[in-house]
């Protein structure tokens, strides 16, 4: 029997073939509610009169070219007693329907991108925020006034209570209060991208954000509260009529109810990503994810699902798979797992998680208090004996480990965050004085951080081992063994190492390749001044160069002082060596072995300070294709990808930071490892553009090489999302980036995202790339900087 407080499902709505982003309760018909989807489509949805669980689709709205982002319900008025609804799309524009037609009654034009968030005021106010850093104010079908002032993709907006008062939330980090279209306030506090935000009351809203965080704020500036427990993203939220409680929802594949200030209830959904939620006038919820379908949650047991339905729900929650990397499991060392007995004993909450072994699987639990039963959520994969390898977000910061602990049996849990290069005592001591611990307690909680951690403590650097960076004679990541110093980047200078070819001496005749240098082919008699020779460029770049014998003796070197739990042996140090060996071409006869493959997937989480030769093996081997297609497949490209990303943190160390960027380069060269990277764009891209602040040329060149790669894959794609990031990204680059070649690689990738495109070509011109770009014009050292900056110029004319 469910207790009051308790959401189950209510029922699972199927319809829409894509991810549903936007989702919002109609006052008409009764019940109703309105979702978006990447299908291009919107659709109405009221709820069946029998069986009275399900909703059925009233009709299906039109109008978008392409995704449609956002949505939002616009109050009844005399013009239109039932009210409208209002939808933005990646097409630029906002469709507004009425609730008894599929085609809309008028299109809103006049954001110069993606219109990603809507919301509705009195007298017909709308007001949007776009990609193009401005949030737009609309009456009576015209644009009344325009508000600049974010540096970034405006990604939420509200309408206050109180006339004339207006929120905004930005990529930039930042959320700003609007009064006749003047910023009278800007709100800071988040770390992380602002993704949502919710009316509390005339004087108070929440923000939610990428940072994993919600915080409450007063009007008057000052956050009051914040809120943790998503481990990742959060995407939306929405406030329950008594003001105080609310939902949210988020990248961690969950809904959260929090109530009196706390996180009160998960529930877990088949689903990655849980883009939207609202609140029906009946005070159930509804969400929309990344699988294409809405779920309706409620308190009402005469409203709740049959238990053929619930059953099939969790039937399809417990098929699921869970990346660990996401630290809501805690620490998963399969050797000291449970077994099956261990779900005899009841859990201590809501919510809380349980993994246990069943033979060689690891399964994850959840406690159902309403129900008092252990619930699977799914199969954990990608597994690791040790929890270095993985960085857990907690309070919107990454950890190596973040630990779970109860003080009191049946008490509230407590978490306590820790990196490796930590000392335990001061953490130990920080923590018990955070929860108002006694003291007494100091020497069991470093001791516990000390066994469970295993001894992981970053040593500090040796005498003999050099900056990868600095000094003369040394082990360059990513070099060949015939550049005399410096770091020489693998496309430009004279005598540098092409795969497949001799010496190059320079080139007499015809125009160079600019990348290689060598000869290109022109017919007899023709020249080729004024032929555009650099985009679009759709076979992707790669980074080749490489010394295996310098490699192999900074490995052996570090593996000497390495803990003991990551050491080497020697006999596994020889894989590595032919591995190493067989993806360079040097033993032809002979093809990597799974073994090596997984040994060099093992090496590669190495703690930070020594794992770059690891790195250096690991940008070689992508390119062979049965590594690109080991690595990169669907369930182990994900954790390739997330082991690169947090390599590529900003506070990073520059080597792996450039070996990670030069890793997802190589990875481009097979068509698995292609795959992977278009489905992680979005994320990749975002990690990557936070590096152009990294002083550093070899990371730009890395940057923009990746951007090009990305360019030229998007190039025969009508995708306008995936363009508009790589312009943004380009865009953003431009404004740090300075050295020649990158700044080349840059703008080959621009005007390989704008050829022959209009829409990306309007999109650059919104961005100002023109005027950015044209100083470019007058560099004649390289000259195909100036050469095809110009190029570039004339696509925008």
């Amino acid at each position: 029997m469910a207790t009051p407080n308790s959401f189950k499902l209510r029922c699972s709505v199927p319809g829409h073939e894509m991810d549903v982003r936007g989702v919002t309760a109609a006052l008409f018909p009764e019940g109703a509610f309105v979702s978006v989807s990447r299908d291009r489509t919107g659709r109405l949805w009221v709820p069946n009169s029998s069986p009275e669980t399900g909703f059925t689709e009233m009709h299906c709205m039109g109008g978008h070219s392409n995704y449609v982002s956002c949505v939002c319900f616009i109050a009844p008025s005399e013009t239109y007693p039932r009210g409208l609804i209002a939808t933005g799309g990646h097409d630029h524009n906002i469709c507004v329907f009425s609730l008894d037609r599929p085609q809309p009654l008028f299109t809103l034009k006049g954001h110069k991108n993606t219109v990603c968030t809507l919301s509705s005021g009195k007298f017909g106010t709308l007001l949007s925020g776009s990609w193009d850093t401005t949030a737009k104010v609309w009456l009576n079908e015209k644009c009344m006034m325009t508000l600049q002032g974010h540096e970034a993709a405006v990604w939420a907006v509200v309408i206050l209570p109180e006339q004339g008062l207006m929120l905004t939330g930005s990529a930039d980090k930042t959320i700003k209060l609007w009064k006749a279209g003047r910023c009278e306030k800007t709100y800071t506090g988040h770390e992380g991208y602002v993704r949502g935000l919710a009316v509390i009351s005339d004087e108070e809203f929440f923000s939610c954000g990428s940072d994993a965080s919600i915080r409450r704020w007063l009007i008057t500036g000052e956050c009051v509260q914040v809120y943790y427990g998503h481990t990742n993203f959060i995407y939306s939220m929405a406030v329950f009529p008594n003001g105080q409680d609310f939902v949210s929802t988020g990248e961690d594949r969950t809904v959260r109810i929090w109530r009196k200030g706390e996180c009160s209830q998960t529930i877990r959904l088949p689903a990655q990503s849980v883009w939207c939620c609202c609140i029906l006038p009946n005070g159930d919820i509804a969400v929309g994810a990344s699988d294409g379908i809405i779920r309706v949650f409620t308190e009402v047991e005469d409203r709740m699902a049959s238990p053929q339905d619930v059953q099939a729900f969790e039937d399809e929650l417990s098929k699921t798979t869970i990346d660990p990397k996401t630290g809501d499991l805690g620490d998963i060392k399969v050797e000291d797992l449970p077994g099956r007995e261990h779900l005899d004993e009841p859990g201590n909450r809501d919510g809380q998680t349980r993994l246990i072994k069943d033979g060689e699987k690891v399964e994850a639990y959840q406690w159902s208090a309403s129900e008092s039963r252990w619930m699977k959520i799914g199969d954990v994969v990608g597994g690791s004996n040790s929890q270095t390898s993985k960085s857990v977000m907690y309070e919107g910061k990454e950890y190596d480990f973040v630990f779970t602990i109860e003080v009191n049996e049946g008490g509230p849990s407590m978490k306590l965050p820790y990196n490796v290069a930590e000392d335990p005592w001061l953490t130990a001591h920080n923590f018990l004085q955070k929860n108002d611990l006694s003291p007494s307690f100091l020497d069991q909680v470093a001791n516990f951080i000390i066994e469970n951690t295993k001894g992981h403590v970053l040593e500090p650097a040796q005498p003999g081992i050099a900056d990868p960076f600095t000094g003369s004679g040394r082990y360059i990541p990513g070099a060949s063994d015939n550049r005399p110093g410096g770091i020489n980047d693998p496309f430009t200078g004279s005598g540098r190492y092409i795969p497949g070819s001799g010496t190059v001496t320079g080139v007499t005749g015809g125009v160079g390749d600019p990348f290689t240098g060598g000869g290109a082919y022109f017919s007899a008699g023709s020249r080729r001044t004024a032929t555009n020779i650099y985009f679009p460029k759709t076979d992707g770049l790669t980074f080749e160069q490489a010394n295996p014998t310098q490699i192999i003796a900074k490995l052996k070197e570090l593996n000497n002082g390495a803990p003991q739990e990551h050491k080497l042996s020697e006999e596994l140090l020889g894989g590595l060596e032919m591995l190493l060996a067989c993806v360079c071409g040097q033993s032809s006869e002979q093809l990597p072995t799974l073994q090596q493959i997984n040994l060099l997937w093992k090496a590669a989480h190495w703690p930070e300070d020594i794992v770059f030769p690891v790195l250096d093996i690991l940008r070689l081997a992508v390119r062979h294709p049965q590594i690109n297609e080991s690595l990169c497949g669907e369930a182990e490209g994900i954790q390739l990808c997330n082991l690169l990303l947090s390599l590529m943190r900003p506070q990073g160390r520059p080597a792996n930071q450039m070996l990670a960027l030069r890793t997802l380069c190589n990875c481009f060269s097979g068509k698995h490892g292609r795959a992977l990277l278009l489905s992680q764009r979005e994320t990749v891209l975002t990690r990557a553009a936070d590096l152009a602040a990294v002083c550093n040329k070899n990371i730009h060149i890395a940057l923009a090489t990746l951007l090009l790669n990305y360019a030229g894959c998007l190039h025969s794609q009508p995708d306008l999302e995936a363009k508009a990031q790589c312009l943004s990204v380009a865009s953003t680059a431009l404004e740090s980036v300075h050295d020649k070649e990158a700044v080349f690689r840059l703008l080959v990738a621009l005007g390989t995202t704008l050829f022959s495109d209009q829409t990306a070509q309007d999109l650059a011109r919104s961005l100002g790339v023109k005027s950015q770009i044209s100083k470019y014009t007058s560099v004649s050292d390289p000259p195909k900087v100036g050469e095809c900056c110009q190029l570039v110029l004339n696509e925008l004319q």
